[in-house]
């Protein structure tokens, strides 16, 4: 049993004072931000940054879907973690400044099957779960 990561990046066009602020808002930003992936999102507790605990499914493929319960860690300013309590799986948004611009990354690893499960999901999910964060980017660039 290996490490899976799957890894998205993209510039957006705003300061990183106000992307860092969007990325942050569980309650209000985060919903408009899913994609068709994601169900029964919610939040139980808190609802910004540090402190937030939220649910919801994440339909990776049309067999497999992942029941995430997050609880959100802020280890330091424009980096925000969120542990699984149902997996080994964490993502970590981390937002930096670019000038007048925000680079936003996101990136989830978590403890792989093994045997020949494990190789098809290190060689296939990474890119799967990047094409799910490329449409959360897309939705952040149109919100900002």
């Amino acid at each position: 049993m290996g490490k899976v990561t799957a890894t998205a990046e993209r510039t957006i066009d705003a300061p990183v004072d106000k992307v860092r602020a969007l990325v942050a808002d569980y309650a209000e930003t985060r919903p408009k931000l899913l994609t068709e992936h994601y169900r029964d999102y919610q939040v139980t507790e808190g609802g910004v940054g540090a402190g937030t605990k939220a649910r919801w499914k994440l339909q990776a493929t049309s067999k497999r879907v992942r029941d995430v319960a997050a609880t959100v860690t802020e280890p330091r300013p424009g980096t925000l973690v969120e542990t699984d309590a149902n997996s080994s799986m964490v993502t970590t948004w981390t937002v930096t400044e670019a000038g007048e611009r925000s680079v936003v990354k996101i990136e989830t690893t978590w403890d792989g099957a093994g045997g020949i499960g494990g190789f098809f999901e290190k060689t296939f999910a990474p890119g799967g779960l990047k094409k799910i964060y490329d449409g959360v980017l897309e939705k952040l660039a149109e919100i900002v």
